[in-house]
Parts: C-alpha cells; structure tokens; sequence
C-alpha cells in the first residue's frame, strides 16, 4: 500500500511546498496540488492543466519582458540540467495586499535511466519579514518614526527596479512644511519637533502597500513613494492627507500664508526604463515642489 502511486500522491500533495518535476528539456511531468492551487489563487493562465508546459520557456519569456528573477531562475534550472548538484534563488512575489518572498529550489533524480528535476517553491515570508524588521530598526528616523533617508534610498532603488521590470508606473510626492523656519522661531524647536512627530503619524496612515513608503527626507521635508500608480490614482489620496494636516490645526502664528501649519507638495510619475535615471523623478518632484512655493503655498503642483 505505502508503495502505491495514490499513496505517494497524497503525501506530496499534503506538502505545503510548491512542487513541480520536469524532463530534461524543461516539459512539466507532474505537479502537486500546493502547485496548482497557488496557480488558480494567482490568477495563472496556465490554470490547472501544467502538465506539457515548457517550465523553462515559462522563464524565458519572463526573462525577456524584464523579469530579472525569471532570467536567474531559467539559467539556474539549466545549470542542474547541465550537471550542477543544484540551484536555489530567493525571491519576491508580492500580492497587491501583501508581501511574499519564496525559494525556489531545484533537485535532480534518474528515473528508469533518465533524467528528472525537481522544482520546489517554498514560501519564507515569515523569516523575509522578520529580516526586514531588523533592518528597519536601524533605518527608522529617531525622531519621526518614519523611515530614514538611507531606508527611502534602498526602498526606492528597489521599488524602481520592479516597476521597470514589470512596466508599471511610479510616483513620488516630495512634500516641505510651509514656513517651518517662522514656526521655530516663534514657538521654539521643542514645539517644531512636536509638529514634525505629528505629521508624520498623519503620513504613515497614507503609505500601506507593500510598494509605498513614507519617509524623512531631511529637515521639514518628508518623501512619498507610490509604485504601480499614477498622478491620477495618486492626488486624491494626496489632496486628503494635506486636509488631515491642515485638520492637525497646529499654530503657526507667523506664516504669511494661514495661521496654522500647512504643506506644499510636488508630485510627479514617470514610467522607470533601463535607460532612465530614478534621480530624475526625484528632480522632477522636487522642481515641482519649489514650483508650489514659488505660487503661494499650502498646494499640490503636479
């Protein structure tokens, strides 16, 4: 019985691994259900039936769209065909609502003199989490709690990376208190970091996804990232956390704009290419956020 084909089935079916096993030309010979269901929750074209698809042109294609990890993943699998014990690589695969990172492994075994690979997809968010937390502790802005400028740095390199990959666009709000110099030196610096501390709570409610962030610039000045957005998509949100700030009713007596601290926000989109530079929409947020001060303050220039 424990020999039995059925058997064998249900206890890899009962694996909550990813597992697939393909022939020497890179055709799918089985997969387990862990597979499967992951391709139907997934929105997978291929659906339910793998068996017969060409794993390794599935990558290829990848590859050539931009998918970097698709392009390592078809030359790693080729390496253990080639002869190589095995191959491994980590990477991500976030959902619109959360972050997942999986490893992917690849194994080789003979079967009646030929040659089989096994394909495995273990899903390591939990452990891919719990390293981003430790990171982030040292990349959290001592007194805003946002994020650092060496976190939005490697954030934003990163999140420029996958949106170029994947054609897809991305915005950035570069946002500065309006007369911050004025509210120091009426009220001191103690009251501008309460200020600047209570800013930033109203901008971590506006930075959710896992392609979005909030950060501190420098100074008075805090950065937005919004990636697979647009302008569009983006200024309602923008035009609501500039009312939530306004909304703080924070005393700013000496502004020549309102008595109160407002915000001066640029904002622009680009879509990221191999050829163009992440730096140029920082440029460009920015010019558009001097624009906005140069028109009066308390506005959105996009």
């Amino acid at each position: 019985m424990i020999r039995s084909f059925e058997f064998l089935k249900k206890v890899i079916d009962s694996i909550s691994e990813h597992i697939a096993v393909i022939d020497e030309q890179g055709v799918i010979r089985f997969t387990n259900r862990a597979w499967n269901n992951f391709g139907r929750a997934n929105g997978c074209s291929i659906a339910d039936d793998w068996i017969g698809i060409n794993y390794l042109l599935v990558c290829d294609n990848a590859g050539k769209k931009g998918d970097e990890y698709g392009e390592k993943a078809s030359l790693g699998i080729r390496s253990v065909i080639n002869g190589a014990a095995s191959f491994s690589l980590e990477y991500p695969c976030h959902s619109p609502t959360d972050k997942r990172w999986f490893m992917m492994s690849t194994t080789t075994f003979e079967h009646h003199q030929r040659m089989f690979f096994i394909i495995s997809h273990a899903n390591i968010t939990k452990r891919k989490l719990a390293e981003e937390y430790a990171l982030s502790l040292s990349r959290i802005d001592g007194l805003t709690s946002l994020f650092n400028r060496r976190h939005f740095d490697a954030f934003f390199a990163e999140e420029w990376r996958r949106c170029s990959r994947l054609r897809l666009p991305i915005t950035l709000a570069m946002m500065d208190i309006d007369h911050f110099k004025l509210l120091n030196d009426t009220y001191g610096h103690q009251y501008g970091d309460e200020c600047l501390k209570k800013i930033a709570t109203v901008l971590k409610k506006f930075a959710k996804r896992p392609g979005d962030i909030s950060a501190r610039y420098g100074g008075e000045e805090f950065v937005l990232v919004f990636g697979n957005s647009t302008v569009e998509k983006i200024l309602p949100i923008l035009h609501k956390l500039k009312a939530e700030i306004i909304d703080l009713n924070l005393p700013n007596k000496s502004s020549p704009t309102l008595p109160y601290v407002t915000i001066t926000i640029g904002v622009a989109t680009t879509y990221p290419s191999q050829e163009s530079e992440k730096e140029s929409l920082l440029e460009k947020a920015d010019m558009l956020l001097y624009k906005g001060k140069a028109n009066g303050r308390n506005r959105i220039e996009y």
